[in-house]
């Protein structure tokens, strides 16, 4: 599955939603961001992510990973 980060994920989905674009499930959040799934043209699953950095990268500290933006 492609993960695509995003910065105003409402936004974004208002535009899909005009757009026609499937939206397979309602947005999830936890702690480092916000998630959602739409199908691409082809019907493969895509997933959105609006992420918390602040938290995300607290997570990454703690598994001791180094993070990027």
């Amino acid at each position: 599955m492609i993960n695509y980060r995003v910065e105003n994920m409402a936004a974004l989905l208002e535009e899909l939603k005009k757009n026609g674009v499937t939206i397979t499930d309602s947005v999830q959040s936890a702690e480092y961001g916000k998630f959602v799934h739409i199908l691409d043209p082809e019907n493969n699953k895509i997933e959105l992510w609006e992420p918390n950095d602040v938290e995300y990268e607290k997570l990454g500290k703690q598994m001791g990973s180094e993070t990027t933006k």
